[in-house]
């Protein structure tokens, strides 16, 4: 029998508990995460980088930014941002003011489309976007000629998921959404609600579960965040319905259950979460790894969620301090960096808006 819905959720109340109208509830506890099954390619955090990010007085790198969604570092530390409407990418760096580096053409924005997800590799800058006729991937060196690597990813005025990142096997991860259209995300030929990995030429990964498919796992709602542990595992966010958003351990040819089931359903055929939060907590969006912390930024939610990894408790930072939150990442020094998202015509915009903050190592 299919678990509907209001079922799974019944399910995932019994095994965690939430924020309700009743009151405020314990945090979530993180589920023990899988051992990595099969070969990977451990990731190898510099020296530099295997400190604690100082979650104290932030160091803000940049304000007046137009509805900031990607961000990604180059080699020498510098980070590029996208700006969601404008399709510009900024550079940033700490002491300077942001400066226009590349503009990317093509970009048609509108309701959760736009300039999305950003990543770097060698020269190649990469970047997921809303087109007049689809989301798409494409490649380019700053100032150069756009390469369309990958296309045909359905566009939808929500749920285009667009968060890319490169593996520590070397090949690129792309989030995607259902675009509003819940089926697409059970049919393994439809890009859309899906976690693809492809090579960096925009093909089709080898060693993909199903051959000359660039579907790596199925079953997703909306993913907006991507990220591994030093022992190589994979975490997706994922953005809920009515009742739960979620942190998953990504695995190759897994279904994480949508739109059959919504956080925990303990059902063999779909992947639990590890951890799941109400929607009104979090409405997650970027993701990084340091250490042994994961760092969930959350743009309902306007918090911080820190989910401990080796196990326990999670805890929320900066509760409406700053606002919606979208982009959270790892600097090559180790700092964390954030973004806010109060711009995007969903938040209540404060002085200064929106703005990158910087976290130092302890």
């Amino acid at each position: 029998m299919t678990i509907t819905r209001l079922a799974a959720a019944a399910a995932g109340l019994a095994v965690l508990t939430a924020c309700s109208s009743d009151g405020p509830a314990a945090p979530p506890t993180v589920a023990p995460v899988p051992s990595v099954t099969g070969p990977v390619t451990p990731a190898t955090p510099s020296p530099a980088a295997s400190g604690t990010p100082d979650l104290g007085a932030p160091e803000t790198v940049a304000t007046g930014i137009d509805v900031p969604w990607g961000l990604a570092f180059r080699p020498d530390g510098s980070a590029l941002v996208a700006e969601r409407n404008t399709g510009r990418i900024l550079e940033v760096v700490p002491g300077r003011a942001p400066r226009e580096v590349h503009r990317v053409t093509g970009v048609a924005a509108g309701g959760e489309g736009g300039l999305l997800g950003l990543a770097v590799r060698d020269d190649w800058v990469y970047a997921y976007f809303t087109a007049p006729g689809d989301n798409r991937i494409v490649r380019f060196e700053l100032g150069g000629e756009q390469q369309v690597i990958f296309d045909g990813i359905t566009r939808g005025s929500r749920h285009n998921g667009g968060r890319i990142a490169f593996g520590p096997d070397g090949m690129l991860y792309v989030g995607t959404g259902d675009a509003s259209d819940e089926s697409r995300s059970q049919d393994r030929d439809d890009p859309s609600g899906k976690i693809l990995r492809l090579t960096p030429e925009g093909r089709p990964a080898p060693g993909n579960p199903w051959a000359g498919s660039p579907v790596w796992s199925l079953g997703h709602r909306n993913v907006q965040g991507l990220a591994w542990d030093a022992q190589g595992r994979m975490y997706g966010i994922e953005f809920g319905q009515d009742r739960w958003d979620e942190v998953n351990v990504i695995e190759k040819g897994k279904n994480y259950g949508w739109p059959e089931v919504e956080g925990r359903a303990s059902d063999d055929r779909y992947v639990n979460p590890i951890v799941q939060w109400g929607t009104d907590e979090a409405s997650p969006s970027g993701a990084a790894v340091a250490g042994d912390t994961l760092y969930v930024a959350a743009l309902k939610g306007e918090r911080l969620w820190t989910v401990p990894l080796s196990g326990g408790s999670t805890k929320a930072e900066f509760t409406g301090r700053y606002g919606r939150l979208r982009t959270v990442a790892v600097a090559p020094d180790g700092s964390l960096w954030l973004t806010t998202s109060n711009t995007d015509g969903r938040g209540d915009t404060r002085d200064g808006d929106d703005r990158i903050l910087r976290f130092p190592v302890r």
